[in-house]
């Protein structure tokens, strides 16, 4: 039982100090509030403070961009070259079944071997006749 009250009171302590941290936090972020109110001097400081770190950063924005600018020029040109060679590559493959198809349309219409035909079949060393 006396542990149960130890317990208990441990609880009790830890809950209030967490209630304290929480509101202190708060607390101070209001007095922050409430006492940084700038004068008009020292708004105008800062805002020349601001012009001035602005002006210093353009060479380095402007060299950014450049760099940007180039990179996304290049990528444009790699996919235009990209897509010229998928389409030689799909023009390529047409022509091939276009040959392949009329092939078959020529071995149906003509169902006879012509001459060229013909020719391909024999093997090209001939055999010489003996007297």
């Amino acid at each position: 039982m006396f542990y149960a009250w130890i317990f208990l009171f441990k609880y009790i302590l830890f809950k209030l100090l967490l209630y304290i941290c929480i509101n202190i936090k708060s607390i101070k972020m209001e007095n922050q509030e409430q006492e940084r109110q700038f004068t008009p001097e020292e708004l105008e400081a800062k805002r020349k403070e601001m012009l001035k770190y602005y002006k210093d950063s353009m060479p380095y924005l402007k060299a950014q961009y450049e760099h940007e600018e180039i990179l996304c020029k290049i990528d444009e040109i790699r996919f235009k070259r990209t897509s010229i060679q998928m389409q030689y590559a799909v023009m390529m493959n047409q022509m091939q079944e276009g040959d392949e198809e009329e092939k078959e349309m020529m071995k149906e219409a003509y169902p006879h071997p012509t001459p060229n035909q013909v020719m391909e079949e024999e093997s090209p060393i001939r055999k010489l006749k003996k007297d």
